[in-house]
Protein backbone atom coordinates (compact mmCIF):
# COMPACT_ATOMS: atom_id res chain seq x y z
CA UNK A 1 0.00 0.00 0.00
CA UNK A 2 1.35 3.36 -0.91
CA UNK A 3 0.07 7.08 -0.05
CA UNK A 4 0.81 9.99 -1.81
CA UNK A 5 1.45 12.80 0.89
CA UNK A 6 2.11 15.17 -1.78
CA UNK A 7 0.99 18.45 -0.25
CA UNK A 8 0.89 16.27 3.29
CA UNK A 9 4.91 16.76 3.27
CA UNK A 10 5.60 20.05 5.45
CA UNK A 11 1.48 20.82 6.36
CA UNK A 12 0.56 17.54 8.48
CA UNK A 13 2.63 15.80 11.46
CA UNK A 14 3.23 12.33 9.26
CA UNK A 15 4.64 9.05 11.07
CA UNK A 16 5.39 7.31 7.97
CA UNK A 17 7.11 4.35 10.02
CA UNK A 18 4.97 3.51 12.41
CA UNK A 19 1.53 4.08 10.05
CA UNK A 20 2.98 1.05 8.10
CA UNK A 21 2.55 1.84 4.44
CA UNK A 22 4.87 0.16 2.19
CA UNK A 23 5.57 3.60 0.35
CA UNK A 24 4.90 6.98 0.18
CA UNK A 25 5.63 10.10 -2.40
CA UNK A 26 5.46 13.38 -2.10
CA UNK A 27 6.58 16.81 -3.24
CA UNK A 28 8.69 19.78 -1.65
CA UNK A 29 8.04 22.70 -3.67
CA UNK A 30 5.42 23.80 -2.25
CA UNK A 31 4.55 23.60 2.05
CA UNK A 32 8.32 22.72 2.43
CA UNK A 33 8.79 25.77 0.45
CA UNK A 34 12.17 24.40 -1.77
CA UNK A 35 10.33 26.26 -4.81
CA UNK A 36 9.36 25.49 -8.38
CA UNK A 37 11.58 22.06 -10.03
CA UNK A 38 12.51 20.92 -6.48
CA UNK A 39 13.00 16.79 -5.64
CA UNK A 40 10.20 14.88 -4.66
CA UNK A 41 10.61 12.48 -2.31
CA UNK A 42 9.79 8.68 -1.42
CA UNK A 43 9.48 6.96 1.89
CA UNK A 44 9.78 2.84 1.27
CA UNK A 45 9.26 1.10 4.77
CA UNK A 46 12.36 -0.35 6.25
CA UNK A 47 10.94 -3.98 5.89
CA UNK A 48 11.76 -3.65 2.19
CA UNK A 49 15.68 -2.64 2.82
CA UNK A 50 16.63 -6.12 1.67
CA UNK A 51 14.01 -6.98 -0.75
CA UNK A 52 14.39 -7.47 -4.17
CA UNK A 53 11.25 -5.14 -5.17
CA UNK A 54 11.07 -3.30 -8.79
CA UNK A 55 12.77 -0.25 -8.58
CA UNK A 56 14.23 2.51 -10.90
CA UNK A 57 18.46 1.15 -11.50
CA UNK A 58 20.03 4.55 -10.30
CA UNK A 59 23.48 5.82 -10.74
CA UNK A 60 23.40 6.79 -7.04
CA UNK A 61 21.54 3.76 -5.44
CA UNK A 62 24.16 1.78 -7.12
CA UNK A 63 26.66 -0.25 -4.00
CA UNK A 64 29.55 2.49 -4.27
CA UNK A 65 31.82 -0.50 -4.02
CA UNK A 66 31.30 -1.53 -7.50
CA UNK A 67 30.04 1.61 -8.99
CA UNK A 68 32.70 2.45 -10.93
CA UNK A 69 33.07 -0.92 -12.35
CA UNK A 70 29.45 -0.23 -14.60
CA UNK A 71 28.46 -3.92 -14.01
CA UNK A 72 25.81 -5.34 -16.11
CA UNK A 73 23.93 -5.85 -13.04
CA UNK A 74 22.47 -3.46 -10.67
CA UNK A 75 23.69 -3.95 -7.04
CA UNK A 76 21.62 -1.87 -4.60
CA UNK A 77 22.88 -0.20 -1.35
CA UNK A 78 20.95 -1.11 0.99
CA UNK A 79 18.43 0.94 2.94
CA UNK A 80 16.96 4.50 1.56
CA UNK A 81 20.46 4.89 -0.33
CA UNK A 82 19.58 2.01 -2.85
CA UNK A 83 16.41 4.12 -3.89
CA UNK A 84 18.47 6.98 -4.98
CA UNK A 85 18.28 8.04 -8.64
CA UNK A 86 20.68 10.22 -10.24
CA UNK A 87 22.17 13.30 -9.29
CA UNK A 88 19.91 15.81 -7.32
CA UNK A 89 19.22 19.31 -8.72
CA UNK A 90 21.57 21.52 -6.43
CA UNK A 91 20.01 25.22 -6.25
CA UNK A 92 16.80 23.19 -5.52
CA UNK A 93 18.55 20.96 -2.69
CA UNK A 94 20.13 24.28 -1.15
CA UNK A 95 17.02 25.89 -0.59
CA UNK A 96 15.38 22.84 0.63
CA UNK A 97 17.58 22.55 2.90
CA UNK A 98 17.56 25.85 4.50
CA UNK A 99 13.96 25.14 5.10
CA UNK A 100 14.46 21.74 6.56
CA UNK A 101 16.40 22.95 8.73
CA UNK A 102 14.28 26.05 10.12
CA UNK A 103 10.95 22.93 10.41
CA UNK A 104 14.07 21.04 12.53
CA UNK A 105 14.41 24.37 14.79
CA UNK A 106 10.39 25.04 14.56
CA UNK A 107 9.06 21.58 15.59
CA UNK A 108 5.92 20.05 12.99
CA UNK A 109 3.89 19.68 16.59
CA UNK A 110 4.68 23.14 16.83
CA UNK A 111 3.58 23.96 13.24
CA UNK A 112 0.59 21.79 12.98
CA UNK A 113 -0.69 23.49 16.16
CA UNK A 114 -0.09 27.17 14.27
CA UNK A 115 -1.55 25.89 11.57
CA UNK A 116 -4.75 24.46 13.13
CA UNK A 117 -5.33 27.88 14.48
CA UNK A 118 -4.70 29.74 11.66
CA UNK A 119 -7.04 27.85 9.36
CA UNK A 120 -10.09 27.69 12.26
CA UNK A 121 -9.58 32.35 12.52
CA UNK A 122 -9.62 32.04 9.05
CA UNK A 123 -12.77 29.82 8.56
CA UNK A 124 -13.76 31.71 11.56
CA UNK A 125 -14.06 34.92 9.93
CA UNK A 126 -15.24 33.79 6.81
CA UNK A 127 -17.84 32.17 8.55
CA UNK A 128 -21.52 33.13 6.03
CA UNK A 129 -19.29 35.36 3.87
CA UNK A 130 -18.73 32.33 1.12
CA UNK A 131 -19.22 28.34 1.49
CA UNK A 132 -16.59 26.76 2.47
CA UNK A 133 -15.88 23.13 0.83
CA UNK A 134 -13.21 21.89 2.83
CA UNK A 135 -13.78 19.72 6.39
CA UNK A 136 -14.87 21.57 9.12
CA UNK A 137 -12.99 18.83 11.29
CA UNK A 138 -9.18 20.67 11.82
CA UNK A 139 -7.98 16.41 11.98
CA UNK A 140 -9.53 16.17 8.06
CA UNK A 141 -7.71 19.09 6.30
CA UNK A 142 -4.16 21.14 6.14
CA UNK A 143 -3.11 24.37 5.95
CA UNK A 144 -5.58 25.56 3.35
CA UNK A 145 -9.07 26.24 3.03
CA UNK A 146 -11.29 25.72 -0.14
CA UNK A 147 -14.03 28.54 -0.63
CA UNK A 148 -16.99 28.32 -3.21
CA UNK A 149 -17.29 31.65 -4.51
CA UNK A 150 -18.82 32.80 -7.64
CA UNK A 151 -16.44 34.01 -10.23
CA UNK A 152 -13.03 33.05 -8.43
CA UNK A 153 -10.43 33.40 -11.07
CA UNK A 154 -11.54 37.03 -11.52
CA UNK A 155 -11.59 37.56 -7.75
CA UNK A 156 -7.93 35.98 -7.60
CA UNK A 157 -6.50 38.93 -10.16
CA UNK A 158 -8.68 41.70 -7.62
CA UNK A 159 -6.73 39.95 -4.66
CA UNK A 160 -3.56 40.09 -6.27
CA UNK A 161 -4.13 43.51 -6.60
CA UNK A 162 -4.77 44.33 -3.27
CA UNK A 163 -1.46 42.21 -2.13
CA UNK A 164 -3.13 38.86 -1.39
CA UNK A 165 -1.59 35.72 -3.41
CA UNK A 166 -4.54 33.02 -3.94
CA UNK A 167 -5.45 30.56 -6.12
CA UNK A 168 -8.21 29.59 -8.08
CA UNK A 169 -9.74 26.44 -9.49
CA UNK A 170 -12.69 27.38 -12.29
CA UNK A 171 -15.48 28.24 -11.80
CA UNK A 172 -15.90 28.59 -8.65
CA UNK A 173 -13.49 27.45 -6.39
CA UNK A 174 -11.00 29.90 -4.27
CA UNK A 175 -8.21 28.20 -2.03
CA UNK A 176 -6.30 30.17 0.66
CA UNK A 177 -3.71 28.51 2.40
CA UNK A 178 -2.08 29.24 5.66
CA UNK A 179 1.61 27.97 5.94
CA UNK A 180 2.12 28.46 9.32
CA UNK A 181 6.30 29.31 8.71
CA UNK A 182 5.64 32.26 7.90
CA UNK A 183 1.65 33.35 7.87
CA UNK A 184 1.01 35.28 10.88
CA UNK A 185 -2.55 35.83 12.54
CA UNK A 186 -2.70 39.30 10.68
CA UNK A 187 -2.12 38.06 7.84
CA UNK A 188 -5.64 36.08 7.78
CA UNK A 189 -6.91 39.09 9.37
CA UNK A 190 -5.95 41.15 6.49
CA UNK A 191 -6.92 38.61 4.20
CA UNK A 192 -9.79 37.58 5.24
CA UNK A 193 -10.95 41.34 5.23
CA UNK A 194 -10.12 41.59 1.86
CA UNK A 195 -12.28 39.16 0.80
CA UNK A 196 -15.42 39.96 2.82
CA UNK A 197 -14.75 43.55 1.04
CA UNK A 198 -14.77 42.02 -2.30
CA UNK A 199 -17.76 39.48 -1.98
CA UNK A 200 -20.08 42.30 -0.57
Amino acid sequence: MGFDVAHGAGNLALDLHDDGPDFAVWCSYKYLNAGPGAPGGAFVHERHAGSNLPRFAGWWGHDKASRFEMPGTFVPMRGAEGWQLSNPPILQLAALRASLDLFDEAGMAALRDKSMKLVKLLEDLLAGSCDIVTPLDPRRRGSMLTLRVPGAPALVKTLRARGAIVDARPPDILRVAAAPLYTRFEDVHALASLIREELR
